[in-house]
């Protein structure tokens, strides 16, 4: 009987997208007056907020339950396209450039 009281994210999350988009469809072709224009666009917004929360929850739980060791779907497994010495590179390069055109526009 739990379950029933509380729905996890993903259920959540499409509830509150089918929300939006129903006070979207309803703000864009019925375009109501007044008061219930913006009474619509809040109720818009705060659906669109809910649905955001419970896909970060869904995120968090996911990333939760992946072990420690193993690397993010699509990318090849931690520590084996990139070492110190490159990061550190890539940092030097960065910071000249960036101090490069500092130069650049302080000239000007």
């Amino acid at each position: 009987m739990r379950r029933f009281l509380r729905p996890d994210a993903r259920t959540v999350a499409v509830v509150a997208a089918l929300a939006t988009a129903a006070v979207v469809v309803v703000l864009v072709f019925r375009h109501p007056a007044g008061i219930v224009t913006v009474g619509l666009a809040l109720l818009g917004v705060l659906f669109a907020t809910v649905t955001g929360t419970a896909l970060a929850a869904l995120r968090e739980r996911d990333d939760r339950e992946r072990p420690v060791g193993a690397a993010a779907p699509g990318l090849p497994e931690a520590g084996s396209f990139l070492d110190a010495d490159t990061l550190d590179a890539l940092d030097t390069a960065a910071v000249l450039s960036r101090l490069h055109r500092m130069r650049e526009v302080s000239d000007q």
